[in-house]
């Protein structure tokens, strides 16, 4: 199995479009150390030609045009793609507006919760994936899904399960003082296994907290790319961007007590790969003493190209 990270930045990129923070004023100055990064999403084939995506970030269109294998094949018909399916893992901005970049009636499956499916079908706009064209299939928790799309069997296994995380920005009522109107299924991890081999990995884009459920499923793991948004719990509110920490967002810190990196010390998970990384986090900067941190407690930080072959 073949895995792409297509983009490994949190939601607005690296640099954000808006941002004169000092990480994105870095990446955009040029200066060494600093390498920029779109939208969090995967790609992965475990026959090198039909490809699954794990969550359509807005950057979708633009990491379909800098990935040659995941582009219309050349000796095709007028229309065609490789991309025969999308999981994603939540209903947040930046998992499923690159859903938009794949209209114009080509075929493809969409795979998410009941709960994300529903927030697509609530919003009209998603109706230019034409359900007669783009499948919509429910992941049921604890059931390995075969994934197919376009009358493919693409050969990848997917086992979703609920972690601890938050509703979509764009959904809170504002009127639940409990992590703010989360219910099960608007956060979502995957075990994703190539069917020949049974080899698997882990992706878990965005978790609150890692609980002692989450802890024992990854336990042992060969391969995890885990939430990476923030460092510390209020860097954008020290940087001056923004008054939240990121418990308010959903995402769990790299450091500290409570953080990933001594959350995961315990559990002997092979390969540990940042994604989704907000564009304040001070890992971004190669040369910065909390990179170094991260790397000497095994972390890989991801960068949009990386490849893995399980």
């Amino acid at each position: 199995m073949l895995i792409r990270i297509l983009g490994a930045a949190a939601g607005g990129g690296f640099p954000q479009w808006n941002c004169n923070g000092r990480n994105s004023a870095a990446v955009r100055a040029g200066k060494p150390g600093f390498r920029a990064r779109t939208q969090c999403s995967l790609a992965l084939s475990a026959n090198g030609s039909d490809w699954v995506l794990l969550n359509a970030s807005p950057d979708l269109r633009q990491q379909i045009n800098e990935t040659p294998a995941l582009g219309a094949r050349a000796d095709g018909p007028l229309r065609n793609s490789p991309i025969k399916a999308v999981v994603v893992t939540g209903a947040d901005v930046d998992f499923i507006a690159g859903l938009l970049n794949l209209r114009e009636l080509q075929p493809f499956s969409i795979y998410g919760s009941s709960r994300v499916l529903e927030t697509l079908a609530a919003n009209s706009i998603f109706n230019v994936l034409d359900a007669s064209v783009v499948a919509r299939r429910t992941l049921a928790f604890g059931t390995p899904t075969p994934i197919e799309g376009a009358g493919r069997d693409t050969g990848i296994v997917v086992e979703a399960f609920p972690v601890p995380g938050k509703i979509a920005l764009y959904l809170e009522s504002g009127a639940s003082n409990d992590n703010y109107g989360s219910r099960e299924g608007d956060a979502i991890g995957l075990k994703v296994t190539e069917a020949a081999t049974g080899k698997h990995f882990f992706f878990v884009p965005g978790c609150a907290v890692v609980d002692d459920e989450l802890a024992q499923r990854l336990k042992g793991a060969p391969l995890v790319f885990f939430d990476g948004t923030l460092y510390t719990d209020d860097e954008m509110i020290r940087q001056g961007l923004m008054q939240k920490t990121g418990q308010r967002m959903g995402h769990i810190s790299i450091s500290g007590p409570q953080g990933s990196i001594a959350a995961f010390e315990p559990l002997n998970v092979a390969r540990k790969v940042y994604v989704h990384i907000n564009n304040s986090n001070p890992v971004l900067d190669d040369n910065s003493p909390e990179r170094r941190a991260a790397e000497a407690a095994g972390w890989e930080v991801g960068t949009d190209g990386m490849e893995i072959h399980l």
